[in-house]
């Protein structure tokens, strides 16, 4: 079974496998600040998942992996929701741009994502063999099934 790729596999499943991944290699750099912070105005709690910082990184690695090149703004956007305003109508509202940026940095860190020379950030080989590893792993798994 060659040539399975991460857009083959369920995203769900997937980030699950490397948001695992990333937390049982230790390698990911996780800030101090990860208990506390919302991940956007729009929000009033913190996540509940105490390891939500890593299934936000599998996230924007697999979203960069189908896109080429993405920069914070569109990650801001792509984890943004909507506003409740009360009586007023909702409206979308971004995602907070420094736990995107963490994550990017922290990505970048163990050598998934390079920055791109037109901006934003971009895939690492080494990154699409161990994303494209660990797709090929899921669609093992979900054959013997």
């Amino acid at each position: 079974m060659t040539g399975i790729t991460v857009k083959d596999v369920n995203p769900h499943a997937f980030i699950k496998a490397y948001a695992a991944y990333l937390k049982r290699t230790g390698k990911l750099e996780v800030p101090k600040w990860v208990d506390l912070v919302k991940t956007g105005t729009f929000k009033e709690l913190a996540p509940y998942d105490p390891d939500w910082y890593f299934v936000r990184a599998a996230s924007v690695a697999r979203h960069i992996y189908i896109r080429k090149s993405v920069g914070v703004g569109a990650l801001n956007k792509v984890h943004g929701g909507t506003m409740n305003r009360g009586s007023r109508p909702s409206h979308h509202v971004n995602a907070s741009g420094s736990v995107n940026r963490k994550v990017l940095q922290s990505l970048e860190k163990i050598g998934v994502l390079e920055k791109d020379k037109k901006g934003g950030r971009k895939i690492t080989q080494d990154g699409q063999r161990d994303l494209d590893r660990i797709a090929m792993t899921l669609a093992e798994d979900s054959d013997e099934e």
